[in-house]
């Protein structure tokens, strides 16, 4: 891996590059069912402050993770979703383990208690690299949504902190 990658928070000036790694897992057709790239703003109240990080390598973003919250109830608020992506030139180099790592470790800073991810049922690099960090499969949605006219499942992983009793 490179040495000289970097682990960082990121902002509104990160936009243009994150959102363009957004879209790359986008046209994959296994990362995401949404189809149009929200505007910051759209993306930012939807997302949680405290754990949105980007992996930086050769003054490059290579990727960048962050949670959102899976619910507006109180008793819910140590519960997550984690979204992750990676550009597909820095794909396979170890980036997406680093960044989860270290979104779980922000995440339990914050106090979360559960980080959730459902994953496109055919995205096999995904789920292991969720599965190598501690989450367990605990199902999966049948048909959840349609992406381009065609029905997809989504494997449903969690991981619940040693930290956080």
């Amino acid at each position: 891996m490179d040495t000289t990658l970097k682990i960082a928070y990121f902002t509104q000036k990160d936009w243009p590059a994150i959102s363009a790694i957004y879209k790359e897992g986008m046209d994959t057709g296994i990362a995401t069912f949404e189809t149009q790239v929200p505007t910051w703003e759209t993306w930012d109240v939807s997302h949680i402050k405290s754990c949105r990080i980007k992996a930086i390598s050769k003054n490059t973003i290579a990727g960048w993770a962050a949670l959102s919250p899976t619910s507006k109830r109180e008793v819910y608020k140590g519960v997550a979703e984690v979204s992750i992506y990676i550009t597909s030139k820095y794909r396979g180099l170890g980036i997406g383990k680093l960044l989860l790592s270290k979104l779980i470790e922000e995440s339990e800073k914050a106090g979360f208690w559960t980080l959730q991810a459902g994953i496109f049922r055919n995205n096999n690099a995904s789920i292991d690299l969720h599965k190598s960090l501690g989450f367990r499969e605990i199902g999966y949605r049948e048909k959840v949504a349609k992406l381009d006219n065609v029905w997809h499942d989504n494997t449903l992983l969690e991981r619940r902190s040693k930290i956080i009793t």
